[in-house]
């Protein structure tokens, strides 16, 4: 596990008291695990999916009344990840059809749910670690070839006829594309358009001098006007603090 934590949302769904009342326990001592419910039958589960924030992983149980745990999983269009706890060996094939993280025979020990929990975690820091990183950039063409840039590695966007320059610390990116379509794919979380002609990363900004803008580049010092229009939003987007 890696040392920062994500909290994994996990459920519970049992109609075994005693069982559901371990995975309960190791929950609560897991750092890295966040209990959001815990059911006897999964006809109350399925109803808190309404309510409930999203599930990362389940522990369930196959043989139950009213539905059966793989009834269950057949109500899901995307399944979260599944380790089965069953008393009965005789699942385990079709439990694997659903491709399900792991199969614990009831009862089990606690070296042995720590096992199944932790390739459960691995797989989601993962898929969360992917996610990030393309939430953070995107890729551009260049030469005949893709190009990975980090949204946090572009200074500022400025506007060249049908084309925008992509400015980074240490180089530039030329693209067929509009300032208004260039500002639809960068977080607004960073950046401003301060002009008609340019976007800036607010948290590259040095220096703010009357109606302009300083930014360094390895290359040079920008100096990019700020229009009247643009100001408030700009002011309004930087971390501020009055002397």
């Amino acid at each position: 596990m890696s040392d920062t934590l994500v909290l994994m949302n996990v459920m519970i769904i049992d109609d075994d008291e005693m069982s559901r009342k371990v995975l309960e326990k190791f929950i609560e001592r897991a750092d890295f695990l966040r209990l959001t419910g815990s059911y006897s039958n999964p006809l109350d589960a399925a109803n808190s999916f309404k309510n409930e924030e999203p599930v990362d992983l389940i522990f369930l149980d196959v043989e139950m009344p009213e539905m059966t745990g793989f009834e269950f999983l057949d109500t899901f269009e995307n399944l979260p990840q599944i380790i089965i706890i069953s008393g009965n060996r005789q699942y385990a094939l079709d439990a694997f059809d659903y491709d399900v993280v792991d199969y614990l025979l009831k009862p089990f020990s606690t070296a042995r749910l720590f096992k199944a929990v932790d390739k459960a975690y691995k797989k989601f820091e993962e898929m969360n670690t992917n996610e990030h990183e393309f939430e953070n950039s995107f890729f551009i063409k260049s030469s005949q070839a893709l190009v990975r840039v980090n949204f946090e590695e572009i200074l500022w966007v400025e506007a060249l006829e049908n084309y925008v320059v992509l400015n980074t610390f240490s180089e530039k990116h030329t693209i067929h594309f509009t300032m208004k379509a260039i500002l639809e794919k960068l977080p607004a979380k960073l950046f401003t358009r301060v002009h008609r002609s340019f976007i800036v990363n607010v948290t590259k900004v040095d220096l703010i001098r009357d109606n302009s803008i300083i930014m360094k580049s390895s290359k040079e010092a920008k100096v990019i006007p700020i229009a009247k229009s643009y100001k408030d939003i700009l002011m309004n987007n930087l971390n501020l603090v009055n002397k």
